[in-house]
């Protein structure tokens, strides 16, 4: 005897909209993204802000408690502001729960002695400014792989393309993925799909793109999408809980990010921020576990990538007419 198939997701409020006279019209299929992870899955978790070791065990603990599963963790305050013995304490940490830990590489524009971040225009926004900066970024991707690092996190098309050749090179292990920051995030299919091919294993977009944004991004590129279902205040404080399913649909495949509006700045971090870093990744993983709960509700939790997964599969890239490798 086969078991009956499972019945489609449900939009939120659907049953008691349609008796009300107020149903909407079917999705449409072509609206659906046709990509997913190599896996066949269609989305992965992600907890933001786990600014240091003592954060990720916090993490580490409450996703146990809340059964909530997580694919990656990633930092804000950057390779800089860990020790070798914390760097190395996070990826043992993480490994052992088959967790991808992702570091943000720095400087940027906000933390260095340029003022124009600072002015109404933003001026180069958190971008590295001049060789140094870039250097310095460099210099913390080879520590952070080096200590067994596997994810950077990047605010720069620059440095994107630099660690992206610097891969292809050896200079950094081939499994190294890039992860394009939320700070920098595109907002059009043809911008995302320059990103991609600057050396992209996952994009971050700014949560305020719209379902009919992320189609058109999928018309274009397959490069796993990263979106905060909460963004922090300071990239607009956007909640989107209802939406996570017709997000996963449009967007996959897609990293939902469990981000934490209402809540201060922790970077960069330290003991002074101690308590806050600890509450607040303790409330991150809640949130995602509030979005999980509202995926099930729908019948729209099918489709997560095995834990322990992390490659993006094969992606479209610029060649490097500088040192041309066999896949140029």
């Amino acid at each position: 005897m086969t078991d009956a198939p499972s019945p489609p997701p449900r939009r939120p409020g659907e049953q008691a909209l349609a008796a009300l006279g107020l149903g909407t019209p079917a999705p449409s299929s072509a609206d659906t993204s046709p990509h997913s992870f190599p896996d066949g899955g269609t989305w992965r978790t992600e907890v933001p802000s786990v600014e240091g070791p003592e954060a990720l065990h916090a993490v580490l603990k409450e996703s146990v408690r809340l059964d909530v599963p997580v694919h990656r963790i990633s930092q804000g305050s950057g390779v800089w502001m860990l020790t070798d013995a914390e760097i190395t304490e996070m990826v043992e940490a993480a490994a052992e729960r088959s967790i991808e830990v992702c570091l943000f590489t720095g400087p940027r524009g906000t933390w260095d002695i340029g003022g124009s971040v600072r002015t109404d225009s933003r001026g180069g926004g958190l971008r590295a400014r001049g060789h140094d900066a870039v250097a310095g970024c460099v210099e913390d991707a080879v520590r952070a792989t080096e200590l067994g690092v596997r994810c950077l996190l990047v605010a720069d098309e620059g440095v994107l393309w630099t660690l992206h050749r610097a891969r292809c090179q050896g200079i950094l292990p081939a499994d190294t993925t890039l992860k394009v920051s939320a700070l920098i995030g595109p907002v059009n299919p043809a911008a995302y799909a320059v990103h991609e091919r600057l050396g992209a294993d996952s994009v971050n977009v700014p949560s305020d793109l719209t379902l009919a944004h992320l189609t058109e991004i999928r018309r274009v590129s397959a490069a796993p999408m990263d979106m905060y279902i909460e963004a922090p205040d300071d990239l607009g404080g956007y909640v989107r809980m209802y939406e996570v399913a017709e997000l996963i649909r449009r967007g996959a495949p897609l990293y939902l990010k469990f981000g934490l509006a209402k809540a201060p700045s922790i970077y960069p971090s330290g003991l002074h921020l101690r308590e806050t870093v600890l509450a607040t990744a303790r409330e991150r993983v809640r949130r995602g576990r509030l979005a999980l709960d509202l995926l099930a509700r729908h019948g729209a939790d099918g489709g997560m990538s095995p834990l322990g997964s992390r490659l993006p599969g094969p992606l479209n890239r610029f060649p490097d007419r500088i040192h041309p490798t066999d896949k140029d």
